[in-house]
């Protein structure tokens, strides 16, 4: 997809760069050679713009100041990588497709429509949204999927996150997309045996009932744990981020393989061949 020699280092755009993800993702850079950062892009009135993206990331200057610019940083980018407010995305999704540029999206809570105008995008250019973007979480999805298969309708799903106490969506994205895995390993419709949550006389649990549950506080990057309860036995499967670097760096391996891709919708799954 990409309209360069090869050769050269990936030019990334990096929306919500003076965030917690942003930084961290400039921070884990160097240990991607064939990446470079071309833009650095934040909302009009963050009080950072002007200031070096590196040193704002406690690194060494990178030539690369804090914009406000959207248009330019994506017409001078080769993947566009958003982790930003979820009502943000659709105006640089619009971005990316009038560039015809690749676009990774890492942003949750993402609603129907603004998950469209994501997805639109794939009509002109590689495109790649997912709700984490840590390779063991991927592996876990997977697992889970498999799991629920193998393990069938005798036993029971539960699935339990905890995040920060910052976070502002609940259940996490990736406590929905593994409860989704389940469900479709189970060949059901998540919406229609979901439960978030349990309060007050609730009767007895239905057989397909996938249940999901949000804890909060601290400092928690993100802990997801997938539980399947039958009698006499229990299997567990886990991932606990233990910082945002397995993030950010899942997703600039990310960034690296979107850009050699054709256009089109791609799962991140494809990335690391599972």
């Amino acid at each position: 997809m990409r309209g360069m020699n090869a050769t050269e280092p990936v030019r990334i755009a990096v929306f919500g760069a003076a965030g917690r993800m942003g930084r961290s993702m400039i921070q884990n850079l160097p240990g991607f050679p064939g990446l470079r950062l071309a833009a650095a892009v934040e909302r009009p009135d963050c009080p950072d713009l002007g200031r070096d993206a590196g040193e704002l990331a406690g690194m060494p200057a990178l030539g690369v100041p804090l914009s406000a610019d959207a248009d330019a940083a994506v017409a001078g980018c080769d993947v566009a990588i958003d982790f930003t407010f979820h009502a943000a995305v659709p105006e640089h999704a619009a971005l990316a497709r009038k560039h015809r540029k690749a676009l990774l999206v890492g942003t949750t809570a993402l609603t129907p429509d603004e998950r469209a105008a994501v997805l639109a995008v794939g009509e002109v250019a590689p495109v790649l949204v997912a709700s984490n973007m840590s390779v063991g979480v991927n592996v876990l999805e997977a697992l889970v999927r498999r799991a629920a298969a193998a393990l069938g309708p005798g036993f029971d799903v539960e699935v339990v996150e905890m995040h920060h106490r910052h976070k502002k969506d609940a259940p996490s994205g990736t406590a929905l997309t593994l409860a989704k895995a389940a469900a479709e390993g189970r060949g059901l419709d998540l919406d229609a045996v979901a439960r978030f949550g349990r309060e007050g006389v609730t009767g007895e649990r239905p057989a397909d009932e996938i249940a999901i549950h949000a804890l909060r506080g601290g400092d928690v990057v993100g802990d997801h744990t997938v539980t399947f309860a039958a009698d006499g036995e229990l299997v567990q499967l886990s991932h606990r981020a233990t910082s945002r670097s397995c993030l950010s760096r899942g997703a600039l391996r990310a960034a690296q393989w979107l850009a050699a891709q054709p256009a089109g919708v791609h799962a991140l799954a494809e990335s690391l061949g599972l």
